[in-house]
This record gives structure tokens, C-alpha cells and sequence, in this order.
């Protein structure tokens, strides 16, 4: 018997100190998503997210205590793959992604091929340039193993379809696992599509280390050339 969810996507949003954006978050992702398709990770936050969320009355998962995006992100799949989704689009929690954009994301959703969110990275933006450097150096190195086009590896706004999930098998828990995603989807021979989204930097703090990202997928890349 076929689910309920078939056609459907599942938005999820991992959260960590979230708690000054939830409350407009949620009322802009209620603009295109029914509450039903919305699951919330609360990874281990120490401020008032989980309670917000739980105000809001969301669906959620939560984590006591921190375990990393990837970890998060892992507990929505297994969700998704679950309850039957056809696709899972992640969306971050500090309105640097806009909500307003999850059309176009539905717009090109066949529950087979992965969409990146891809903002414009160029130097003339306000990307900061650590960000900016890892951000080109990773999309240029994924876009060779995967042999498709990546221009934006590191936007963790993307829509991935649910028989790719089941078909590769993630393994990392930070912020690398998102690289990971696309080695393994581009090695199962998934199609990489884009869609273009806004780039915002102001207002929200990172916890993103460029540093230790880079390190990351350097061991990533290494696992890929000897596996």
C-alpha cells in the first residue's frame, strides 16, 4: 500500500540556538508547508529554541544534547524514509535561507534528482572570504568526482530525493556531511539540478569552522580516491 506521503516533501529544519528566528520562521514556512510535512531537530540547544518549537507547535525531534548537523540531519531522514516521503528539503533555522524560495524547489521535485540551492558566490557579495574560498575550492573538487556542475557545494538548502537516502549510507556528523552527500549521490549516478536562492549573511552568527570544514573534506576526498 502506497503512503500517504508519496508525493509529498518533508522540509526539515535543524536547529542550535535558534530561538530569535523561530517564531517568524515558522510563521513563513506555514506559508508553503502544512505542519504535518514540517519536522524541526532541536540539536541540543542551550537557549529557548526547543521550547519555541514546542510553542509553535511543531513536529520535532529533540537532541538533550548536541550532536552536530550532520547527526541531526541523519535523524530527519531516517524519519522521512519512515513515514514515506517522496523528498526531504532542508532549510537552515536563521532565515539565511528565505522560506520564499521553497517554490522553486518544489517546482523541479520528480523525487529523483537532488536540487541545490545555489546563491551567487561571488567575491562581490558579502560572503566572507574564508567562506567564499572553501566554498569554490570543495564545488570545484565535488563537481570533478561527481562529473555534474556543483557551483555551490556547501548550500545546505537542497531538496534530496528519498531513494537516494536509502541508497547511500552517510556516516560523517558535522558540517563535512553535507560534501559527503553529494560524493555518494554523484556516485550512485543521482542528477544534480539548481535552483537560484538569495544570499544572506547579516544578522545570524555561523558555527561553521572554514578551517576545520576544509580539513574535513580533504579526508573526504581521500576516503573517495581510495574507496
Amino acid at each position: 500500500m502506497e503512503s500517504k506521503n508519496a508525493e509529498s516533501v518533508l522540509v526539515v529544519v535543524p536547529a542550535y540556538n535558534a530561538a530569535p528566528y523561530i517564531p517568524e520562521l515558522a510563521k513563513r514556512l506555514r506559508e508553503y508547508v502544512c505542519d504535518d510535512n514540517l519536522l524541526f531537530i532541536n540539536d541540543g540547544s542551550k537557549d529557548d529554541t526547543l521550547k519555541l518549537i514546542q510553542a509553535e507547535n511543531l513536529n520535532h525531534i529533540n537532541f538533550p544534547q548536541n550532536k552536530g548537523k550532520g547527526a541531526a540531519l541523519t535523524a530527519a531522514f531516517e524519519y522521512a524514509i519512515k513515514e514515506g516521503y517522496r523528498s526531504v528539503l532542508t532549510i537552515d533555522a536563521d532565515l539565511q535561507h528565505l522560506p520564499e524560495d521553497i517554490p522553486k524547489f518544489f517546482a523541479l521535485d520528480n523525487g529523483q534528482r537532488l536540487i541545490m540551492g545555489t546563491r551567487d558566490i561571488s567575491m562581490e557579495k558579502d560572503m566572507p572570504f574564508q567562506r567564499w574560498l572553501t566554498n569554490n575550492l570543495t564545488s570545484l573538487i565535488i563537481s570533478v568526482f561527481s562529473t555534474q556542475r556543483i557551483r555551490d557545494s556547501q548550500s545546505g538548502y537542497r531538496l534530496i530525493p528519498v531513494q537516494v537516502l536509502k541508497a547511500i549510507r552517510l556516516k560523517t556528523i558535522g558540517y563535512d556531511f553535507e560534501s559527503e552527500m553529494l560524493f555518494k549521490a554523484g556516485a550512485v549516478g543521482c542528477e544534480v539540478a539548481e535552483v537560484p536562492i538569495a544570499t544572506i549573511y547579516e544578522g545570524s552568527t555561523s558555527f561553521i569552522n572554514p578551517y576545520k570544514v576544509t580539513l574535513r573534506f580533504i579526508r573526504q576526498i581521500w576516503k573517495r580516491i581510495w574507496s
